[in-house]
């Protein structure tokens, strides 16, 4: 079996779901997963709506918006009325219910976004007609740590092994979403439809997984910021996962880790070219080239303890302790005898609740909109060149690996 994964960008219109389509029955002859993401950008419009819900703001107009958007969607994709339309107003009733309940925000979230996969893949699935919908929530098991929900591995392949093993034909499913072990909607992480692949991958032993993207393969650097961009045909896992945690938005960070443990190959291909081979993720020698990954909305808080004494261990254990019990992961962090600073995304909720826990600890600084940089496998003239034109707040170097917090220019 091939687990195939296409993204919001792929079915953002009738044109492209046509086109998705015929990419999928070019492969028909042999069994297909498919995990598909919320159309265009309908995951966005369901997080407005959940934050006007949590700040007491008529939401109806967004709702409304997110209604017709698919509604439209079914107008141009079928000829006259279709039995579609029937089942994607029970998924809205369902959404609508879920939103005049009163949940907590993280709660509140996974209830509502969700929707965006399901009423996609209805349209999919009934649109390539001889292809079986699954309910992603049936068969990812996940704890209840809403919105960054841990995958129960042990339970999740139970249940995947046990109904798709001798699966033939197309199945359509969902990425991005599943259920705790009480059955409440929970989601893996923004972008996290890659993951879903990845779980269904490697439940599955499958051949491999195609990555299907707006982009012809991984770039050495994003085209509309870097110059002279090469593309990578091959990349081992060890690398691809580094590019990941250092920012890479290609593929999902969590992605990478099953599929290279059970050697399951990758592919980055374009949807607009599917002739094109795009990029392999595998085992395989490789000769580094300069890779420059720019994130972001990135935060740079500093830590100064109030007594002027050195930062400890004790002093760090209370900052990562606060850092994890709110989902903050550090992407580059630095210290000194005084002081300890680190840049995290820049969520500034978050960031002022840390604040808020941690100010009677510490005298806590912060900036907001800057930009992480990393150049990985640096050359000397590459290094200097953005030495010279950035204005940098955090800098480290290794080897092979030169990265820098810098204020936003590029």
């Amino acid at each position: 079996m091939r687990v195939f994964k296409f993204g919001g960008a792929s079915i953002k219109d009738s044109d492209a779901v046509v086109n998705m389509v015929n990419i999928i029955k070019s492969y028909a002859a042999e069994p297909l997963l498919i995990v598909i993401s919320a159309m265009a950008k309908n995951t966005n419009l369901l997080e407005d709506i959940v934050k006007k819900k949590l700040n007491g703001e008529d939401y109806s107009l967004l709702l409304k918006e997110f209604v017709s958007f698919h509604f439209k969607m079914v107008k141009s994709l079928f000829d006259g009325p279709n039995e579609v339309q029937d089942s994607i107003q029970q998924l809205i009733d369902q959404l609508k219910l879920n939103l005049s309940g009163e949940l907590d925000g993280r709660k509140l979230y996974d209830s509502v976004v969700v929707f965006g996969e399901l009423v996609s893949t209805t349209i999919v699935a009934e649109y390539i007609q001889e292809a079986k919908w699954v309910d992603a929530r049936d068969y990812i098991k996940t704890d209840d740590h809403y919105r960054q929900a841990n995958v129960n591995w042990e339970e999740t392949n139970k249940l995947i092994t046990e109904e798709f093993t001798n699966q033939k034909g197309i199945i359509i499913t969902q990425g991005f979403i599943g259920s705790s072990h009480i059955g409440e909607n929970t989601t893996l992480g923004r972008e996290g439809s890659d993951f879903s692949a990845a779980i269904f991958a490697t439940c599955l032993s499958a051949q491999s997984v195609t990555v299907w993207k707006d982009v012809p393969g991984i770039l050495n650097g994003d085209p509309k910021r870097v110059e002279n961009t090469r593309m990578f045909d091959q990349l081992p896992y060890k690398e691809a996962a580094e590019m990941t945690y250092y920012g890479a938005s290609v593929i999902h960070p969590k992605t990478i880790k099953p599929l290279a443990n059970n050697n399951i190959p990758l592919f980055v291909r374009s949807f607009s070219h599917p002739e094109k081979e795009g990029t392999i993720i595998h085992n395989c020698d490789f000769e580094p080239i300069p890779t420059i990954i720019i994130k972001d909305k990135q935060c740079l808080i500093s830590f100064k303890v109030l007594d002027y004494s050195f930062v400890d261990e004790e002093n760090l254990s209370l900052i990562f302790k606060e850092l994890a019990l709110a989902d903050m992961q550090i992407n580059i962090m630095q210290s000194s005898a005084v002081s300890f600073s680190i840049a995290v995304d820049n969520d500034l909720e978050k960031v002022e609740e840390l604040v808020k826990k941690l100010k009677n600890d510490f005298q806590i600084r912060y900036n907001t909109g800057l930009q992480l940089l990393t150049i990985k496998n640096y050359t000397k003239e590459l290094h200097t060149n953005y030495q010279k034109e950035s204005k940098i707040l955090l800098e480290q170097m290794s080897r092979n690996n030169y990265r820098s917090l810098i204020a936003p220019k590029y």
